[in-house]
């Protein structure tokens, strides 16, 4: 799996616990509730606008296509691609445990 300097973020006592608060949920409501109390309206807007951009990237979707669907950038859509392609390897462990197929595979 590759990995990325910017993970040193959760190297942080207060990330942990974030961490650990999302592992811990039992279930998708339970999820859906921390989410809503913990991110803004658009915090998560933009955070389900990433992860539709991902599923697209995946399927082999063109990025003009994916920026009429979902309204996201084409920067933002390259700069997202390169972290599914070369990134710590997230992207692609939630895509294959929910299994999305991928176009290939990062």
């Amino acid at each position: 799996m590759p990995t990325s300097p910017d993970t040193d973020w959760a190297d942080t006592a207060d990330a942990a616990s974030l961490l650990d608060a999302f592992v811990t949920l039992p279930d998708r409501a339970s999820a859906e509730r921390f989410l809503r109390d913990l991110c803004t309206r658009r915090e998560l807007e933009e955070m389900t606008s990433r992860w539709a951009v991902v599923r697209h990237l995946a399927a082999g979707t063109p990025y003009r296509a994916i920026h009429d669907e979902t309204g996201v950038s084409t920067a933002t859509i390259t700069r997202i691609n390169d972290w599914l392609r070369n990134g710590t390897g997230g992207y692609g462990e939630a895509l294959t445990r929910l299994d999305i197929d991928q176009e290939s595979r990062p």
